[in-house]
């Protein structure tokens, strides 16, 4: 998959949403800076791991936001305009706990349904380590700064704020587990 897949995942990306949402590139183009950072822990998984951190934000693109919920818009997208790789979509479906803001939007069995949880549990950690240590504009956080951006931007009452405070635990865990990993690699 490697090298070709990353090629094709940029050049989807930016298309969508360079001039539309330039801070959003610049969150994604973060995010696979950091994917491609610990892609060691990933083997040969690494190409899709900086796919989907390529693509997992393309559904807040206007024209996609069918739902208004991106990971499901995006994953949509992904399957329906470009054929994507399944593996892909369900990733870009689900990243960073999706399934816990999905319930909260009523979305839960539609996402479940069309984009069930890839059972490769490393794969789906580093998707969040990545989106969870990068800031709005690309840059390098901590998860809990990043936790703490996210609810004063979204406010603690709002559907966002809501699934940020419920899937906190899981974040930190799921962040955890990457840095474990990176941890125990050979220097």
């Amino acid at each position: 998959m490697g090298d070709q897949i990353e090629e094709w995942a940029t050049q989807v990306a930016e298309a969508a949403l360079s001039s539309t949402l330039p801070r959003r590139w610049a969150h994604t183009q973060g995010v696979a800076r950091r994917a491609v950072e610990i892609s060691q822990v990933l083997g040969q998984e690494a190409g899709l791991l900086v796919a989907a951190a390529t693509l997992h934000d393309v559904g807040y693109v206007p024209r996609l936001a069918t739902t208004g919920f991106h990971p499901l818009d995006g994953a949509r997208f992904l399957r329906d305009e470009h054929g994507a790789d399944e593996r892909l979509t369900r990733l870009v479906a689900n990243h960073s706990f999706a399934l816990l803001e999905a319930e909260e939007r009523g979305l839960r069995e539609e996402l479940a349904g069309e984009f069930p949880l890839l059972e490769e549990p490393l794969l789906v950690d580093a998707l969040v380590y990545c989106d969870m240590t990068t800031t709005p504009d690309g840059g390098r956080t901590t998860t809990e700064e990043r936790v703490a951006e996210i609810l004063g931007r979204y406010g603690d009452d709002s559907v966002v704020g809501r699934f940020i405070r419920r899937a906190a635990p899981d974040i930190f865990a799921a962040v955890g587990r990457v840095e474990a990993e990176l941890a125990a690699q050979p220097r």
